[in-house]
């Protein structure tokens, strides 16, 4: 209990080699990184490099061909369940039941990890104030715009107080206020000593809220660290927007 304290302390993520093969596809080969408590991690990438495997595989929703992944110094694979109640997931597409309204998703969301309901309504209505959508939980959600869909998975998301967040493209959608909204909250999320997985296509997102980046290459990771190493690594200016960066480093 001890040792896994002090994992935690350290590491709150710790991806150890995974490889994820779909038949006689490799989607995902020996990539390994760490995300520590407090920081915000990046990883960018073309379409089909692997991002949102890696992504469903630290939420449990993929098994991994080889390798591990650990939660809070426990395995995603052998503890399923307590890695899952300390992980906030936004997946790149809010999948949720058409007929059901917006606060019945975040109540049944925050029933489902435990959350008693008079601690529930609280965080529920606290949230819908802090992302503007308080007045639109009585409709529902085949009825919300793409942007809102997406805040209410965000909601959901943080209903539980995790200490790890999993965001697969959380800007797309967004319009520009509620862009801004969402990345001060996940910094607050990281500053108040949380963990974030963050993919995105967006690299001034990823440049501007990322502690370290890693960049992903036909299911491999040919790099990671922050912007001054990446820049070192591409041999480029102390200026060189992440995107020059990127170019740079994918061509390899």
């Amino acid at each position: 209990q001890n040792f896994h304290y002090l994992v935690y302390l350290l590491v709150m993520l710790s991806v150890q080699g995974i490889t994820k093969r779909f038949g006689r596809k490799t989607a995902v080969r020996d990539v390994s990184f760490a995300v520590r408590p407090g920081e915000i991690f990046a990883l960018i990438g073309p379409n089909g490099s692997g991002k949102t495997t890696i992504v469903k595989l630290i939420a449990g929703l993929l098994q991994p061909s080889g390798g591990d992944v650990q939660v809070f110094g426990k395995s995603v694979t052998k503890d399923p369940v307590a890695t899952k109640s300390v992980v906030g997931y936004i997946p790149d597409e809010p999948a949720v039941w058409a007929a059901m309204t917006g606060g019945e998703f975040l109540h049944f969301t925050g029933a489902l990890y435990g959350i008693p309901e008079k601690e529930r309504l609280a965080r529920v209505r606290k949230l819908l104030n802090a992302f503007r959508l308080a007045g639109l939980e009585q409709e529902y959600f085949e009825d919300y715009s793409r942007g809102n869909k997406q805040k209410f998975a965000i909601v959901a998301a943080l209903l539980h107080r995790p200490k790890l967040l999993l965001i697969d493209e959380p800007i797309v959608g967004l319009d520009p206020t509620s862009a801004e909204l969402a990345k001060r909250e996940f910094s607050a999320f990281a500053k108040r000593g949380g963990a974030i997985l963050l993919v995105t296509h967006t690299l001034p997102v990823a440049e501007e809220i990322a502690a370290r980046i890693g960049v992903l290459k036909e299911g491999t990771l040919v790099a990671q660290g922050t912007m001054a190493e990446l820049r070192r690594r591409a041999r480029l200016g102390p200026k060189a927007p992440l995107e020059a960066v990127y170019r740079k480093l994918a061509e390899r």
